[in-house]
């Protein structure tokens, strides 16, 4: 039943018996590593059984992913304590988050380099922006606690830079910082000029928060204009920037689509766990959501 719906875990059902022959190899490989990593008093296999098939456990991940529900809701479903969806959870998430991004059957992107390169191979247009997920507030007395408070949302938050193709399909989502951290400068942290100026001939399209990386890059990364009148503007020049503007949101609005998308998914609406866990999770989504629009745009490709 969880499987055959769609609306439950976000996947369909063909995409996730993909992902269990895909996972359940590296999931069954890591777990046996980490019982023969330590000294034991029994042979591996001994003792009690696992309750949780692989494929339980990876649905428990999905459904969580997906709705944002506490670890008790798959509990209960699948007849096990909370301590074992826990530990399912933080065991399968990191395995789909290390999955990347899929562009085309066989094909993912893992890093911002293999997208620079996927854009420039392919020619496309790449859109970037960033986005905020909400974030339990740090305890007090810490000493970077006001890191995580974002200065546009006035909330905790960790921040994530999210990279579509013009068409609004999510290419890649990297690493979280902490939601105070400027959207140009964790650009930067990731490496994203020296890419561009060493890489293919990419457009980059970016919002006002990367003004300043147009000069850096050669013009790759494309922001709207700057507005040269502070006040008093004459008519004439109202009328071309706010037609220069539209123009360009009109392009890079494919990106806010493509977020959207991602906080479809609840537990990137607000992250309930870990802060250390956020970046795992919105790769997860990101990878999740990459291969689904995929999968469905496959039959128009054959058609």
């Amino acid at each position: 039943m969880i499987i055959s719906n769609r609306r439950i875990t976000g996947l369909s059902a063909d995409v996730i018996a993909e992902l269990v022959a895909e996972v359940g190899p590296l999931w069954h490989e890591r777990h046996q590593a980490k019982l023969t990593s330590r000294p034991r008093k029994r042979a591996v296999g001994a003792g009690a059984k696992h309750r949780l098939a692989f494929v339980d456990r990876l649905l428990a991940t999905l459904v969580h992913l997906r709705h944002g529900a506490t670890h008790d809701v798959p509990a209960c479903w699948f007849g096990v304590d909370r301590s074992t969806v826990t530990r399912a959870i933080g065991e399968v998430r990191p395995l789909l988050a290390e999955r990347g991004c899929t562009v085309s059957p066989g094909v993912r992107l893992r890093t911002l380099a293999e997208v620079v390169e996927h854009l420039g191979a392919s020619g496309k247009t790449g859109i970037v922006d960033g986005t905020e997920i909400r974030v339990r507030r740090p305890a007090a007395g810490r000493k970077d606690r006001d890191r995580f408070i974002s200065g546009k949302n006035k909330q905790n938050a960790v921040k994530s830079m999210v990279v579509t193709d013009g068409e609004g399909r999510v290419l890649w989502c990297s690493p979280t910082e902490p939601g105070s951290c400027a959207d140009i400068t964790h650009a930067r942290k990731l490496g994203l000029v020296k890419l561009l100026t060493d890489g293919p001939a990419v457009e980059i399209l970016a919002d006002a928060g990367y003004q300043g990386l147009g000069a850096q890059t050669g013009g790759r990364v494309v922001t709207p204009p700057h507005r040269k009148f502070k006040k008093d503007a004459p008519d004439w020049y109202e009328e071309m920037y706010e037609r220069q503007r539209k123009a360009h949101s009109s392009r890079r609005i494919r990106v806010e689509h493509g977020i959207a998308h991602l906080k479809n998914w609840r537990a990137l609406a607000r992250h309930l766990g870990r802060r250390e866990h956020a970046s795992d999770t919105v790769q997860a989504v990101a990878g999740l959501l990459s291969h689904q629009q995929t999968a469905d745009l496959e039959p128009r490709r054959q058609g």
